[in-house]
C-alpha cells in the first residue's frame, strides 16, 4: 500500500468572543459525519507543554505588568513547535484533517498588533516553530470589538485574558487580522460571526467545500 493522501489543516482565528472554540468542534463533527478523521486541537496549549505555557503567561498577565512582548512571543512559539511536532504533524502525515483553533496568525495578530513585536520577526520565528507549516486554509471569524468582548463577559471564568487589556488593543487585533486576510486571500475565508451560530457554521462549512473540496 502507497502511503495515505496528505492531510488538510484548517485553523480558525479570530478575536475575542468570535466563537472560535464552538466554530471548530462544530466543523471537526460535521467532517468527521462526512467520513473523514478529523483531529480537533486548540492553541494556546494542545500540548502539555503548551497547557502549561497558557498557564504561566495568564498567571503572569493576571499578577503583573511585567511580561516582556518579545518573552511573550516567544513562550507561544516554544508551545507551536511542540503542538506541530507532536499533534499536528503526525496527524497530517497519516492524512488525517486538523482543526485548529488558533495557531500562527494570533501570533501575528496578538503579539505583532497588539503587543508591538516587529511583524517581519515574527513571521520568521513563526517559520522555525512550525517547520513551515502553514494553515491550507484559515477561516477569519470577524465580529466588531465591542460585540466580541459583550459575549466574553458573559461567562464566568476568573481572570480572563480580555480584562486584562484595554478596548484599544482589541482594536488593533481586529484590525491586524483583516490586513492578514487581505493579503493571503488564497489562504483566508473571511466569516461573519456577528449573527446566530447556525449561520456562523453554515459559512464555514460554504468556505470549506469551495476552497477544500470537503
Amino acid at each position: 500500500m502507497g502511503r495515505p493522501a496528505p492531510g488538510r489543516f484548517v485553523t480558525l482565528e479570530g478575536s475575542e468572543g468570535s466563537g472560535k472554540t464552538t466554530a471548530a468542534r462544530h466543523l471537526a463533527e460535521w467532517l468527521r459525519s462526512r467520513g473523514h478523521t478529523v483531529v480537533l486541537t486548540h492553541e494556546p496549549g494542545g500540548t502539555p507543554l503548551g497547557e502549561e505555557i497558557r498557564r504561566i503567561v495568564l498567571h503572569m498577565r493576571g499578577m503583573s505588568d511585567d511580561l516582556d512582548p518579545r518573552a511573550d512571543a516567544l513562550l507561544y512559539a516554544a508551545g507551536r513547535a511542540q503542538h506541530v511536532a507532536r499533534v499536528i504533524r503526525p496527524a497530517l502525515d497519516r492524512g488525517d484533517w486538523v482543526v485548529c483553533a488558533r495557531f500562527v496568525d494570533s501570533s501575528l495578530a496578538y503579539q505583532g498588533a497588539g503587543y508591538g513585536n516587529d511583524m517581519t520577526e515574527l513571521r520568521r520565528l513563526q517559520e522555525f516553530a512550525t517547520g513551515g507549516r502553514w494553515p491550507d486554509l484559515t477561516l477569519l471569524l470577524d465580529l466588531p470589538v465591542e460585540l466580541g468582548l459583550e459575549r466574553t463577559r458573559r461567562r464566568t471564568e476568573w481572570n480572563r485574558f480580555e480584562d486584562t487589556e484595554a478596548v484599544v488593543f482589541f482594536q488593533h487585533v481586529r484590525a491586524a487580522y483583516l490586513q492578514l486576510a487581505a493579503d493571503e486571500p488564497a489562504r483566508f475565508a473571511l466569516i461573519d460571526a456577528a449573527g446566530a451560530v447556525g449561520d456562523t457554521d453554515e459559512a464555514i462549512r460554504a468556505a470549506v467545500r469551495e476552497r477544500l473540496g470537503a
